[in-house]
Protein backbone atom coordinates (compact mmCIF):
# COMPACT_ATOMS: atom_id res chain seq x y z
CA UNK A 1 0.00 0.00 0.00
CA UNK A 2 1.45 3.34 -0.75
CA UNK A 3 0.11 5.55 1.63
CA UNK A 4 -2.19 4.90 5.14
CA UNK A 5 -5.27 6.38 3.42
CA UNK A 6 -5.18 3.89 0.62
CA UNK A 7 -4.40 1.15 3.07
CA UNK A 8 -7.65 2.41 4.87
CA UNK A 9 -9.57 2.79 1.85
CA UNK A 10 -8.93 -0.66 0.53
CA UNK A 11 -10.01 -2.03 4.46
CA UNK A 12 -13.10 -0.71 4.02
CA UNK A 13 -13.53 -1.58 0.62
CA UNK A 14 -13.10 -4.84 1.50
CA UNK A 15 -15.63 -4.90 4.26
CA UNK A 16 -18.10 -3.22 2.32
CA UNK A 17 -17.49 -5.88 -0.42
CA UNK A 18 -17.67 -8.86 2.04
CA UNK A 19 -14.05 -9.75 0.94
CA UNK A 20 -13.12 -11.02 4.44
CA UNK A 21 -9.96 -12.67 3.05
CA UNK A 22 -9.12 -9.54 1.10
CA UNK A 23 -9.71 -7.67 4.35
CA UNK A 24 -7.57 -9.86 6.42
CA UNK A 25 -4.58 -9.68 4.09
CA UNK A 26 -4.56 -5.78 5.21
CA UNK A 27 -3.71 -7.09 8.36
CA UNK A 28 -0.85 -8.45 10.57
CA UNK A 29 -0.59 -11.57 11.87
CA UNK A 30 -0.65 -10.51 15.23
CA UNK A 31 -2.99 -7.34 15.04
CA UNK A 32 -4.29 -6.12 17.72
CA UNK A 33 -8.61 -5.88 17.94
CA UNK A 34 -9.91 -3.58 20.77
CA UNK A 35 -13.53 -4.27 20.20
CA UNK A 36 -16.12 -1.84 21.31
CA UNK A 37 -16.76 -2.19 24.82
CA UNK A 38 -15.50 -6.22 24.44
CA UNK A 39 -11.85 -7.42 25.06
CA UNK A 40 -9.08 -6.50 22.84
CA UNK A 41 -8.40 -9.97 20.60
CA UNK A 42 -4.71 -10.81 19.40
CA UNK A 43 -4.41 -12.36 15.88
CA UNK A 44 -5.60 -12.72 12.51
CA UNK A 45 -7.20 -15.57 13.18
CA UNK A 46 -8.98 -13.86 16.25
CA UNK A 47 -10.19 -11.35 13.55
CA UNK A 48 -11.31 -14.04 11.51
CA UNK A 49 -13.38 -15.23 14.08
CA UNK A 50 -15.16 -12.36 14.99
CA UNK A 51 -15.63 -11.40 11.42
CA UNK A 52 -17.37 -14.64 11.17
CA UNK A 53 -19.25 -14.03 14.54
CA UNK A 54 -20.33 -10.25 13.01
CA UNK A 55 -21.48 -11.89 9.63
CA UNK A 56 -23.81 -14.78 11.25
CA UNK A 57 -25.99 -11.72 12.89
CA UNK A 58 -25.70 -8.60 11.34
CA UNK A 59 -25.45 -7.28 7.60
CA UNK A 60 -23.36 -3.72 7.65
CA UNK A 61 -22.15 -1.46 5.11
CA UNK A 62 -19.60 1.68 6.28
CA UNK A 63 -20.72 4.59 4.85
CA UNK A 64 -19.68 8.69 5.09
CA UNK A 65 -16.28 7.77 5.65
CA UNK A 66 -13.53 10.03 6.51
CA UNK A 67 -9.88 9.98 7.47
CA UNK A 68 -7.31 11.10 9.45
CA UNK A 69 -3.70 10.33 9.20
CA UNK A 70 -0.16 11.33 10.45
CA UNK A 71 1.96 12.98 9.00
CA UNK A 72 4.75 9.95 9.11
CA UNK A 73 1.15 7.46 8.35
CA UNK A 74 1.55 4.96 11.64
CA UNK A 75 -1.21 6.18 12.73
CA UNK A 76 -4.79 7.10 11.69
CA UNK A 77 -8.46 7.06 12.72
CA UNK A 78 -11.33 7.38 10.85
CA UNK A 79 -15.51 8.35 11.20
CA UNK A 80 -17.82 7.00 9.30
CA UNK A 81 -21.72 5.59 9.58
CA UNK A 82 -22.65 2.53 9.71
CA UNK A 83 -25.72 1.12 7.98
CA UNK A 84 -26.87 -2.10 9.16
CA UNK A 85 -29.52 -5.01 9.38
CA UNK A 86 -29.56 -7.48 11.96
CA UNK A 87 -30.26 -10.30 11.24
CA UNK A 88 -29.88 -13.03 13.98
CA UNK A 89 -30.17 -12.68 17.51
CA UNK A 90 -26.67 -12.28 18.97
CA UNK A 91 -25.76 -13.62 22.46
CA UNK A 92 -26.42 -11.12 24.89
CA UNK A 93 -28.67 -8.96 22.61
CA UNK A 94 -32.02 -8.03 22.04
CA UNK A 95 -33.91 -10.31 20.15
CA UNK A 96 -32.83 -9.78 15.74
CA UNK A 97 -36.31 -9.36 13.98
CA UNK A 98 -34.38 -7.56 10.79
CA UNK A 99 -34.42 -4.49 12.44
CA UNK A 100 -32.12 -1.85 10.84
CA UNK A 101 -29.81 1.02 12.33
CA UNK A 102 -27.99 3.70 11.25
CA UNK A 103 -25.01 4.03 13.43
CA UNK A 104 -22.26 6.60 14.01
CA UNK A 105 -18.99 5.21 14.74
CA UNK A 106 -15.20 5.68 14.38
CA UNK A 107 -11.78 3.70 14.61
CA UNK A 108 -8.35 4.29 15.45
CA UNK A 109 -5.33 2.56 13.49
CA UNK A 110 -1.62 1.78 13.73
CA UNK A 111 -0.36 1.02 10.53
CA UNK A 112 3.12 -1.09 10.70
CA UNK A 113 5.38 -2.22 7.66
CA UNK A 114 2.48 -0.95 5.32
CA UNK A 115 -0.47 -3.27 7.16
CA UNK A 116 -3.04 -2.87 9.71
CA UNK A 117 -1.66 -3.70 13.04
CA UNK A 118 -3.81 -2.33 15.56
CA UNK A 119 -7.93 -1.68 15.20
CA UNK A 120 -9.48 0.01 17.70
CA UNK A 121 -13.27 0.55 16.85
CA UNK A 122 -16.01 3.07 18.70
CA UNK A 123 -19.37 3.14 18.33
CA UNK A 124 -22.45 4.19 20.65
CA UNK A 125 -24.04 0.75 21.94
CA UNK A 126 -27.07 2.38 24.16
CA UNK A 127 -27.83 4.50 21.03
CA UNK A 128 -27.82 0.88 18.72
CA UNK A 129 -29.96 -0.57 21.74
CA UNK A 130 -32.23 2.24 21.34
CA UNK A 131 -32.61 1.84 17.32
CA UNK A 132 -33.44 -1.97 17.66
CA UNK A 133 -35.56 -1.86 20.70
CA UNK A 134 -37.85 0.27 18.57
CA UNK A 135 -37.46 -0.91 15.21
CA UNK A 136 -39.35 -3.52 13.49
CA UNK A 137 -39.18 -5.75 9.94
Amino acid sequence: MSTTRQLLEAYYGAFNAGDREGLLALLTDDVVHDVNQGPREIGKEAFRAFLARMDASYEEQITELAYLTSEDGSRAASEYVVLGKYLRTDEGLPEAKGQTYRLPGGAFFEIVGGKIARVTNYYNLEDWLRQVRSSGT
